[in-house]
């Protein structure tokens, strides 16, 4: 009876690896990466540009600061949907009988006040009808939206899925903190 080792593992593993592979198909893997790694950086990248002061966008010029149940509020740069605070909720929470979705969109909003710009979570609440709120609490931003495609970034979704119930009921908005 032969005692099986490590060493006789480790060759058996080795030897059925060489018969699979070849130096020279190494050799061809090894030059592929060397000549596609110079060109990595020229891939298509997502690179935000810190916005121009003077660069104002029309929700940010007209928006206040004093009502956040009227759709210029400055936190709802990138909401789209029926502001909870109009549906018994809050700025950030939602109506009783209604549950925040497990996921949300972001958006970066500048505050009127101090000028410093904030990282905004809205997120849908959830399984209730729709509120009938009027025509002051529905609200369609697209400040700095983005296409479908950059989902985390794109207010057209109902986001309600996850949930016990897909139904959509109105929307918040959290603030996350201060963008850098």
């Amino acid at each position: 009876m032969s005692k099986f080792t490590f060493d006789q593992l480790g060759e058996r593993v080795t030897r059925r690896l060489a018969g699979f592979s070849s130096r020279r198909g190494f050799l061809s893997k090894l030059g592929m990466a060397l000549v596609a790694a110079p060109v990595i950086p020229l891939l298509p990248v997502a690179r935000a540009t810190p916005a121009q002061p003077s660069a104002k966008t029309d929700f940010e010029r007209h928006a206040q600061a004093k009502d956040p149940n009227k759709c210029d509020y400055w936190r709802y740069c990138a909401i789209d949907g029926v502001l909870c605070g109009c549906c018994g909720g809050g700025v950030h929470t939602c109506p009783p009988g209604a549950e925040p979705s497990p996921i949300s969109w972001i958006g970066t909003c500048v505050n009127p006040d101090d000028g410093r710009s904030y990282v905004i979570a809205y997120r849908d609440c959830c399984g209730k009808p729709v509120c009938q709120a009027g025509k002051d609490c529905d609200c369609q931003s697209v400040d700095r939206e983005l296409p479908t495609y950059r989902q985390q970034l794109n207010n057209d979704i109902i986001w309600c899925f996850g949930n016990a119930t897909a139904t959509y009921h109105c929307s918040t908005a959290a603030l996350v903190g201060l963008a850098s």
